[in-house]
């Protein structure tokens, strides 16, 4: 089947989950209204479930072809992409000075699922961009400004970010990629980049290249690395496309999974060097590309997120079209739909469950985005960023594992089925493998959360997130609706796990580090269950407020605490007391 957006559990999550209606109310977003939002919304739906979601199968077939250092992408993409852009969908929270909307990126974030449901070797390209506008509005001169932002955000030009190396993977600090000072004051960089999304491409006419590398009188380490532009062609005085750039794709990968994306081997200085401009300063590259690559992150979890609510429409309606097996009271000769079978619902419920609590956490860090940048009040943006910060490598680290485990347990749903490829639910499945391992891998996104985010303002923003989610409890109780069942007790008991989990980390990061790092990736998931727990929560009771569908969200969330939640507690205890299993178990990994 194909995809169709789910527009009310968007709309109500970007609402009551992310609080858009009251950042709206209180005028964040200046003349912005619901009705303007329900609008893009629909569009965006539109346009992913009728044009992008019918190309996902034949990107994953065909792929992307490489030939005499050209790339040609699958039938219909190419055009897909030009409409897209026609659209203003790559300009949504750009700025108006460069032609963009200026939209809240809570807003794109739920444009950003459903690109990447309808088809996420379409939509990684376009992330990528979205993420280089950032980058280069933030730290770049007004001379690059005025020669490459406009067209990067009309879409007319796609962007790239270049770290990896074939020695320096996560170890970004370990790339060799050298950039030596031009006369001119650009510079010329020699080097090689590996899985570099979209690195060539035929979309566009030019693809401007973010790159880090190192000057050769660098200090060692991230210390030491630069941002530049290198465009794929030079511009004329007259900003119209000059000469061919010393910069090329070598090959592209042959992968497991997300075959419509280009992923490329890079080559620069075949010559005298690919010519690149400086971003931000000598040796500062690497907080010039955190801006993107922060954005970038969140995006990928929301790319967890639309592959997850993917691959649970597809399981749903097979289950409800698949009949085998009986269930009691049916006669010998009849049989039921699989998904009268309680195993299967239960795989059901988990699909929808995750999927849904992975949204909540997203649309919130979208939303603490927003706020820590348009807020008025000078406190109040340092306690968003803050809390952007925080939720940010949850996002992504939780919701693309999640959208390993809905991915998989749709192929399981299926059955046999599941394993043959026309089904589609092994493309969702391999698909989904990538996502927790590159922008970052989640064992890294763990590490950043408990090493770097918990200890900001002293413990002070994640202590602020846990009495929201305290508060959240408080408001389940005082509802005493006998459908949330063990709803409360259960997330009570998952935030309090959160907190003990928490201040064991913060009482242990300085002083026994390994220790703490055993157990950060329990501890991530930790966050990610009881953090998108109490946002289902929230998002029921914002049902019971308002009627409609009460039963849906509350049953939902009912089921997330009392079958996902509830092993918070084991969480805690592996992060707590299972680092000596971890740290003492050489015997056990041999020489």
């Amino acid at each position: 089947m194909s995809y169709r957006a789910p527009l009310d559990d968007i709309g109500f999550a970007l609402r009551h989950g992310a609080g858009l209606g009251t950042a709206i109310e209180q005028g964040l977003f200046g003349e912005l209204s619901l009705d303007d939002v329900d609008a893009v919304l629909a569009e965006a739906g539109r346009f992913a479930g009728q044009i992008i979601a019918p190309l996902n199968r034949i990107g994953d077939t065909f792929g992307a072809k490489f030939q005499d250092g050209a790339v040609t992408t699958a039938p219909g993409w190419k055009e897909a992409y030009r409409d897209w852009r026609l659209a203003g969908w790559n300009a949504v929270t750009a700025p108006a000075q460069w032609g963009g909307q200026a939209l809240p990126q809570t807003v794109n974030a739920a444009c950003t699922e459903m690109w990447h449901a309808a088809s996420v070797g379409f939509a990684n390209g376009p992330m990528l961009t979205m993420a280089a506008i950032d980058a280069l509005n933030a730290h770049g001169s007004e001379t690059l400004k005025r020669s490459y932002l406009e067209k990067l955000v009309s879409g007319e030009w796609m962007g790239t970010m270049q770290l990896t190396e074939p020695q320096a993977g996560s170890d970004v600090g370990a790339l060799r990629t050298r950039a030596e000072r031009a006369g001119d004051g650009s510079y010329r960089l020699k080097g090689q980049k590996i899985f570099i999304t979209y690195g060539e491409q035929d979309f566009t006419d030019n693809i401007i290249h973010f790159v880090l590398a190192r000057l050769p009188d660098a200090p060692p380490g991230t210390r030491g690395i630069s941002l530049f532009l290198v465009p794929k062609f030079l511009l004329k005085p007259d900003g119209s496309l000059g000469a061919r750039n010393d910069i090329r794709a070598h090959s592209i990968e042959h992968k497991l999974g997300i075959h419509g994306s280009p992923t490329c081997t890079m080559i620069m200085g075949d010559t005298t060097g690919a010519i690149g401009f400086l971003i931000g300063e000598e040796n500062a590259g690497m907080a010039c590309m955190f801006t993107m690559m922060n954005r970038a992150r969140l995006a990928v979890g929301l790319q967890g997120v639309g592959l997850a609510e993917r691959a649970t429409q597809q399981a749903l309606a097979y289950a409800r079209d698949r009949k085998q097996g009986r269930t009691a009271g049916m006669k010998a000769t009849e049989s039921a739909p699989i998904i009268a079978h309680p195993d299967v619902r239960r795989m059901l419920l988990t699909m929808r469950a995750l999927t849904q609590a992975a949204r909540g956490i997203c649309y919130a860090a979208a939303m603490a985005i927003d706020r820590s940048e348009r807020s008025g009040d000078d406190a109040a943006r340092k306690a968003a960023h803050a809390q952007a910060s925080l939720l940010t490598p949850v996002a992504k680290a939780f919701s693309t594992d999640i959208a390993n485990d809905v991915a998989s347990l749709g192929v399981q749903v299926h059955g046999g089925m599941g394993y043959i490829e026309e089904t589609g639910a092994a493309q969702f499945f391999r698909d989904a493998r990538i996502a927790p391992i590159y922008e970052g891998t989640n064992g890294i996104q763990a590490i950043d959360l408990v090493s770097r985010k918990l200890p900001l303002a002293n413990g002070a923003a994640v202590a602020a997130h846990c009495e929201e989610l305290r508060s959240i409890v408080r408001d389940l109780n005082a509802s005493n609706d006998p459908g949330f069942g063990w709803t409360a007790v259960r997330l009570g008991d998952a935030v309090e796990s959160l907190s003990r989990a928490t201040g064991w980390l913060l009482a242990n990061i300085e002083k026994e580090p390994d220790a703490a790092l055993a157990g950060a990736s329990p501890y991530l998931r930790l966050f990610g269950t009881a953090t998108g727990g109490c946002l289902l929560a929230k998002e029921a009771l914002a049902a019971l407020r308002l009627g409609g569908d009460t039963a849906g969200r509350l049953a939902i969330t009912r089921f997330f605490a009392e079958n996902i939640a509830v092993g918070a507690g084991a969480l805690e205890r592996t992060v707590i007391e299972g680092a000596a299993g971890v740290l003492g178990a050489d015997a056990a990994l041999g020489s």
